[in-house]
Formats: structure tokens, sequence, C-alpha cells
């Protein structure tokens, strides 16, 4: 099963209402958004982050940039950078803008939400493709997950 089809089929098994989109590849969140016709804060940015030795998921309003220094202060950590690339596939499968919002069980990965996906009625986000997007209500994600929120966005 695709990481659209198991996010899919995990929101079904929930009875939570999606709106899937297929749309041509996006490459940056400006894009997304546009395809999806959804406001840019709306989008659910996820980044891979490696923090110390180990890599966590990181979602955050694609309006947004991620501030490193209050990952590392939460984290208590002394190194962080963002993943490569092939480390990306590695770890995922996926490419750099498909990665959804997802740790486990979709993604083998500690997910972070920042407390500016909270100020939004929903999200939207490329499910495993570029070409793939899920729009839901940010409530019925939340109930989805399991995942730390703090704020890590900086504008």
């Amino acid at each position: 099963m695709t990481v659209f089809e198991q996010i899919c089929t995990l929101l079904t098994e929930r009875n939570i209402v999606y709106r899937a989109v297929h749309h041509h590849p996006t490459f940056t969140s400006e894009e997304s958004a546009l395809a999806r016709g959804e406001e840019i804060k709306t989008g659910g940015k996820a980044i891979v982050m490696k923090v110390d030795d180990g890599f966590k998921l990181f979602v955050l309003s694609a309006a947004l940039k991620i501030d490193s220094k209050k990952i590392k202060q939460h984290c208590g950590a002394k190194s962080i950078r963002f993943a490569a690339k092939e480390e990306l596939f590695e770890l995922t499968g996926l490419v750099p803008g498909s990665v959804p919002p997802f740790g486990a069980p979709i993604l083998n990965l500690d997910l972070f939400v920042d407390t500016s996906i909270i100020e939004n009625e929903k999200i939207a986000f490329n499910a495993g493709s570029l070409t793939d997007s899920v729009i839901l209500a940010t409530s019925d994600y939340l109930s989805v997950i399991t995942a730390e929120q703090f704020t890590f966005s900086a504008q």
C-alpha cells in the first residue's frame, strides 16, 4: 500500500471526513496551496530533522519557518540539521515535499506539531507524493496522531 493509501485507510477506519485532491506535481508550499485551493497557512509542512543521533518529524504551518534554536532547546540537543534527501528516502521512501504530517503507523518517526497547526480549522498536506494531497479538520488530524506539541516556528 502506498503512503497515500495508508493515510486514506487510516482516516476512513476512524470515520474521519477528508478531501483527497489529485493535482500536478508541486514542489513548494505555495504551489501546493494553489493546487489545493487553500490558503498557504493551512498547509502542514512536514520536515524530517536529525536531532543529535536520531531523526524526528516536525510539522508546522507552511506559511512559517522552523526555528532550529527552539527545537534544539526543547529537545536538549547538541546538534540539529535537516535530513539530507538520501536520508529522507532511506527513512521514509519519500522525496522532499511529499512527506505527510504523520508518525506511526504511517512513518516510523517521533512526531512534533507546532502550535501554528492548532490555530487553523483545517490542515492540508501532500500525502506521500507530490501529486496527492489530503485536507481535513485540524481537530480530526489531532485525534489520529500521537505527537508532542510545542512552538518551534518563526515568521
